[in-house]
C-alpha cells in the first residue's frame, strides 16, 4: 500500500491505479516490512477505504501539481518565442549582412547642407558648408600621416579587430534614446558611420553600421581602411579628406606635409571646425603636443623628430562664397547664436543636413539693409552704422544692419563692433529713481557748471545750456546731463550699472564712475537693444535671439527658443520710463518723430564723449528699433564724427533720421497701439526729501529732510500745477521751434543752396547740434 499511497499523492486529479504485486515486489515488500499475513491486509484495505472516503483533500494537492504543469507549459512557449526571435534576429542578421555593401571612398554621400532660412521657413538665406573632396592614392603620402592619424583616433589600430562592443553599445543607446550622433571609437567603425551621415539613429541604420564595420575588418587590409578613411574624414574648412585639408590648412598637396603638419590636422579631428587654429590655437596646439607624444611612445617618430617638430603656421581662412553680401553676417550670427547654446557644435552644423528657421523678417530686413547702405554724398567713407529691429514682447529679432557685405569687413555691426552709447544709458538711472520712490515731477537743478561728489571738474549739457529748475520728465527729453549726474549721485554708480546689467546688458559698466550715466562704457548695437528692451516690455527680459527653431532632415524638432521671459523690473517703473521717453519724440531732442509716425513713440538720443559716436533708441510696444553711427580710423580707433548733411554736430540727428525712415514704412498698415498708462507714485523730493530742489532755491541745494522741507512741501501741490501749465507752454514752444528747424535742416539737406544759413550751403562748415551733453574735461559734449 505504500507504492499505492504515493501514487495517489502524486497522481492526477483521478484515483492511482493499483499494480500487480509480482513476486519480486512482495518479496521487497517483505524485506521491508516483515512477515506478510491475511489479517494484515484486510487492514492495510480497511485503510485504503478509509483514505478513499477522504478524495477531498488529494484532489487539492492534485490542483496545485496541475498549475505547475501549466506554468511549465507558459514557460515553453516563451522560451520557444523567444529561440524564435533568435532565429528571426539571426535572419534579419543574415539579410543584413548579405545586403550591405562595403563602399569605395567615392560613394561615401557629402554631408547635407544646412540650410538657414527668413522667418517664413522657405525662402533660404543661405547654406552652410561648401564641399570639397578629393579622393587621392595613399602609396606617395609619408607614412607619418597616417600613423599621426592612428595617433589620434585609434592607438590600436593595427591589432585590433576594428571593433569596439562596448562603443557599439554606448552609441547605439545613445544615438536611440538621445537622438544624437556618437559614433564608435576605431578607425573601421568611423569610417562606416561617416558612409551613412547620420542615417543611424534608427535601429536599423545603427545595425547596418555596425554590420559594415564587420565586413570592413573582415574583407579589407588595414592599409586599405586607413587609406579609405583618410580620404573620407571631415577635417573642417569644408574640407573632405586629407588632400583637401592640405590645401586648406597649409596650401600644398597632402604629399608635401610635413610631421609637424600632419600631427596637426590629426590632432583636430574629433572636431576640426571648433580647434581650428585659427579659433582655438590653444586647443589646436595641445592636440598637436599629445599626438607627438604617441607617435613617440608607440614607435612612429624618434625623440629627435619630435623635439624638431614645432606647431605650424596655418593658412589664412578662406571665406566662402556663400557668405558674399550681407545675408553673410546673418549666417555668421546664426551660426553663432547656436553654437553659445550649446545645443550644436560647428561641426554640427556644418554636416547635420539641419534646416534652421530664423526670426528675421525677410521685408524689414531689406528695408534695413537699404537704409543702412544709403551713403550721403558728404558722409565720411569710414563712417560706420550699425543697426537693429526687434519685438520687445518676445526678444525676437526682425532685421539687422551689420554691414554690407561679410567678405570685405567681417566685423559686425550690429553684435560685435561698439561704440560708447552716450545718452542712451540715462534711462537706467531714471528707472532706478522709479525704484527709490522719486516722483518724477520732482525738480532738479538743470544749468550747467555744477560739481558733483568726487569730480573734480564740473560737468555742462550741451552747449553748456542752462535749463533752470525742470522735472526728470523734461530732463530725460531734453537729455539735461546735470540732472541725471544728480539722480547717479543719489543712486550711486553701482546702482545704475546694477540696473542696466539686471535689464539685460552683457558689456562692461564702470560701477566707480559718476559718468557712467552718461554712457561712456562701449557697447554693441545688439547689447544696448537687449538693455532697453526689458524695459519696452514692462519689465520682463526676453533674450534677444534670432534663430526660432532647427529642424533636422526629417522635419523633427532639434531646437527651439527660448519663450519664457524673466520679470527684473516693476511694470509701472518702467511705464514710468516710457513716459518720460515719450517726450523725447515730442517736445526733446527727437521732437516731430512721434508726429511724423503717427503714433506715440518712446525715445531717447545719444552722443558719446568727444564727439566720438551717436545713437537713437526708439521704440512702440510691440516694434524696436535702435541706430548708432561711429567713425574709427583705419586701426579701429574712435575719431570725431565729422558733421554732414545738416544733421548737426556730429551729426547727432542722424540716427533719429534712419529711425524715422525706417519704423515709417516697418510700421505701414500696423494698428497704432497705446503704452501702459502710469502711475506716479514717487514722493516729490522722493522718501527722504533728500531728492532735487526746495522750493525758490537753486545752485543744486537738496531739500532737507527737516521741519522747513515737511511745511514747503505742504504748498508744493497748490503751485504744482501753475508750474506745470507754464513748463508746458514753453515746451510747445520749444517743440514748435525744434520742428521748424527740422524742416529746415530737411530743406538744407534736399538743397543745400536753400538758404546761406544751410550748414551745407556752399562754402559753410559746422552744424547745429541738437542733443549735445557737455561735461567738464574729458566728458565733454556727451548726449
Amino acid at each position: 500500500m505504500a507504492s499505492y499511497t504515493r501514487r495517489a499523492h502524486s497522481g492526477g486529479n483521478g484515483p492511482a491505479l493499483k499494480q500487480p504485486r509480482t513476486a519480486q515486489s512482495r518479496a521487497d515488500h517483505s524485506a521491508q516490512e516483515g512477515p506478510y499475513t491475511p489479517q494484515e491486509s484486510r487492514s492495510r484495505h480497511a485503510s485504503h477505504k478509509a483514505s478513499n472516503s477522504h478524495r477531498a483533500p488529494n484532489r487539492k494537492k492534485n490542483t496545485g501539481k496541475g498549475k505547475h504543469r501549466v506554468l511549465k507549459w507558459v514557460l515553453g512557449i516563451f522560451f520557444s518565442l523567444i529561440g524564435l526571435g533568435v532565429l528571426a534576429g539571426i535572419a534579419v542578421f543574415a539579410y543584413l549582412y548579405t545586403t550591405t555593401e562595403v563602399p569605395q571612398p567615392e560613394k561615401f554621400a557629402l554631408a547635407e547642407k544646412t540650410t538657414v532660412y527668413y522667418a517664413d521657413g522657405t525662402t533660404a538665406i543661405g547654406s552652410y558648408a561648401e564641399q570639397n573632396r578629393s579622393i587621392i592614392s595613399c602609396e606617395g603620402l609619408p607614412d607619418y600621416i597616417g600613423n599621426a592619424i592612428v595617433a589620434s583616433e585609434n592607438r590600436t589600430f593595427y591589432t585590433d579587430k576594428g571593433l569596439d562592443l562596448k562603443g557599439i553599445a554606448r552609441a547605439f543607446i545613445n544615438n536611440v534614446t538621445k537622438g544624437t550622433r556618437q559614433g564608435g571609437s576605431t578607425i573601421t567603425q568611423q569610417y562606416a558611420e561617416r558612409y551613412y551621415m547620420g542615417e543611424t539613429t534608427s535601429y536599423v541604420g545603427k545595425a547596418r553600421e555596425a554590420i559594415m564595420a564587420i565586413k570592413i575588418a573582415q574583407t579589407e587590409s588595414k592599409d586599405e581602411v586607413l587609406c579609405n578613411y583618410m580620404n573620407t574624414i571631415y577635417l573642417g574648412r569644408n574640407s573632405y579628406g586629407i588632400q583637401e585639408a592640405a590645401k586648406a590648412y597649409f596650401n600644398k598637396d597632402a604629399k608635401d606635409l610635413t610631421l609637424s603638419e600632419a600631427a596637426m590636422i590629426a590632432g583636430i579631428i574629433p572636431s576640426p571646425s571648433t580647434w581650428d587654429p585659427a579659433d582655438n590655437a590653444d586647443m589646436a596646439k595641445s592636440r598637436f603636443k599629445r599626438v607627438l607624444n604617441i607617435m613617440q611612445e608607440d614607435g612612429y617618430i624618434t625623440a629627435r623628430q619630435h623635439t624638431d617638430a614645432k606647431f605650424p603656421q596655418t593658412a589664412a581662412v578662406a571665406q566662402q562664397n556663400a557668405y558674399a553680401g550681407p545675408n553673410g553676417y546673418l549666417l555668421d550670427m546664426v551660426r553663432r547664436e547656436l553654437v553659445q547654446s550649446k545645443a550644436f557644435t560647428k561641426e554640427d552644423l556644418d554636416t547635420g543636413g539641419y534646416k534652421i528657421i530664423t526670426t528675421i523678417d525677410k521685408s524689414k530686413q531689406d528695408l534695413m539693409q537699404s537704409i543702412g547702405d544709403t551713403r550721403l554724398g558728404d558722409m565720411p567713407e569710414s563712417l560706420q552704422i550699425g543697426g537693429i529691429a526687434l519685438d520687445p514682447k518676445n526678444g525676437e529679432v526682425l532685421s539687422v544692419y551689420a554691414g554690407s557685405d561679410y567678405l570685405s569687413k567681417q566685423l559686425n555691426n550690429a553684435d560685435q563692433a561698439v561704440f560708447e552709447p552716450g545718452s542712451t544709458m540715462k534711462p537706467f538711472a531714471l528707472l532706478g529713481a522709479a525704484q527709490s520712490g522719486v516722483s518724477f515731477d520732482t525738480l532738479f537743478n538743470g544749468n550747467s557748471h555744477q560739481h558733483f561728489t568726487g569730480l573734480d571738474q564740473e560737468v555742462n549739457n550741451a552747449l553748456e545750456n542752462n535749463w533752470g529748475s525742470i522735472n526728470l520728465y523734461q530732463a530725460t527729453a531734453n537729455s539735461v546731463n546735470t540732472v541725471f549726474m544728480n539722480v547717479n549721485e543719489h543712486l550711486t554708480p553701482k546702482r545704475t550699472a546694477d540696473i542696466a546689467h539686471e535689464a539685460g546688458i552683457q558689456g562692461d559698466i564702470d560701477e566707480a564712475s559718476m559718468y557712467n550715466v552718461l554712457g561712456i562704457n562701449a557697447l554693441t548695437v545688439w547689447d544696448l537693444a537687449q538693455g532697453h528692451s526689458t524695459i519696452a516690455n514692462n519689465g520682463v527680459k526676453n533674450t534677444l535671439h534670432m534663430v526660432s527653431k532647427v529642424l533636422d532632415s526629417h522635419n523633427k524638432d532639434m531646437y527651439n527658443a527660448p519663450s519664457e521671459g524673466t520679470k527684473v523690473f516693476d511694470a509701472n517703473d518702467c511705464a514710468l520710463v516710457q513716459k518720460a521717453m515719450q517726450g523725447t519724440t515730442t517736445y526733446g531732442t527727437a521732437a516731430g518723430t512721434s508726429a511724423k509716425l503717427g503714433r506715440p513713440i518712446a525715445g531717447k538720443s545719444g552722443t558719446a564723449n568727444d564727439e566720438l559716436a551717436s545713437s537713437f533708441v526708439g521704440y512702440t510696444p510691440s516694434m524696436m528699433n535702435v541706430w548708432a553711427i561711429w567713425n574709427p580710423d583705419g586701426n579701429g580707433n574712435p575719431q570725431v564724427v565729422p558733421a554732414f548733411s545738416g544733421y548737426g554736430i556730429s551729426s547727432t540727428g542722424y540716427p533719429a533720421h534712419l529711425f524715422q525712415e525706417f519704423m515709417a514704412q516697418a510700421l505701414q498698415g500696423t494698428a497704432v497701439e497705446q503704452f501702459p498708462t502710469a502711475k506716479d507714485n514717487g514722493k516729490i523730493g522722493g522718501p527722504d526729501g533728500t531728492w532735487g530742489l526746495a522750493r525758490g532755491q537753486s545752485g543744486g541745494q537738496p531739500y532737507a529732510n527737516n521741519q522747513s522741507y515737511a511745511n514747503r512741501q505742504s504748498t508744493e501741490d497748490a503751485q504744482k500745477q501753475a508750474e506745470q501749465d507754464a513748463q508746458q507752454k514753453a515746451a510747445e514752444e520749444e517743440a514748435k521751434k525744434r520742428q521748424q528747424a527740422q524742416e529746415f535742416a530737411q530743406q538744407c539737406l534736399a538743397n543745400p543752396s536753400y538758404s546761406p544759413e544751410c550748414p551745407n550751403y556752399p562754402g559753410n562748415t559746422g552744424g547745429d547740434g541738437n542733443d549735445g551733453n557737455n561735461t567738464g574735461g574729458d566728458n565733454e559734449n556727451q548726449r
